[in-house]
């Protein structure tokens, strides 16, 4: 069974598409940040912000390993990927 509940069919190519699962870790990385920094009682947005425009780690709270964990994602592909959410929700 798939993560759907659904059977497996062999007979159908299953399509991968890494820059979806990609765009989901960059998700999940902003979420987890968040919460890791709002538990410190941190302003979110502003503390990433300041991590996305200086580079400085500083930014981000270790608590719950955001820091590390934010530093696995390259800075500019958060930025593209929240220009791109931007973007496409003002359509």
């Amino acid at each position: 069974m798939n993560m759907n509940g659904r059977k497996y069919d062999n007979s159908e190519t299953v399509s991968f598409n890494a820059e979806e699962i990609r765009r989901e870790n960059i998700r999940e990385v902003l979420k987890h940040v968040e919460t890791a920094l709002n538990e410190r009682g941190y302003n979110a947005i502003n503390q990433l912000a300041g991590y996305l425009i200086s580079s400085d780690p500083a930014y981000i709270s270790s608590h719950n390993n955001a820091r590390s964990i934010i530093q696995s994602v390259e800075r500019h592909e958060i930025i593209e990927e929240l220009v791109r959410f931007y973007l496409e929700g003002q359509k």
